[in-house]
């Protein structure tokens, strides 16, 4: 299964949201499963939901390419 990882958007009444992304499980130390965990939790946000997003990461090459890849084939297909 991976990293399993929690986002979520957190609002405020003066300030602007903000996004908190957790490891639940797995590679704390992987800075670009937060990375997308929190570009979709922001994405779904802009749509207008107010989900959480529980994701299940387990991914070879944790590069920025790889990451732009998985936003943005769910951002195309609204896999929520």
């Amino acid at each position: 299964m991976g990293t399993i990882l929690k986002a979520r958007k957190d609002e405020g009444m003066l300030t602007e949201p903000t996004f908190d992304v957790s490891v639940i499980v797995g590679k704390r130390d992987e800075p670009m499963l937060v990375v997308c965990a929190r570009q979709l939790i922001e994405q779904i946000s802009l749509s207008g939901s107010t989900k959480s997003l529980i994701l299940a990461l387990g991914l070879k090459d944790h590069s920025v390419e790889t990451v732009k890849g998985i936003v943005a084939a769910v951002v195309e297909n609204r896999l929520w």
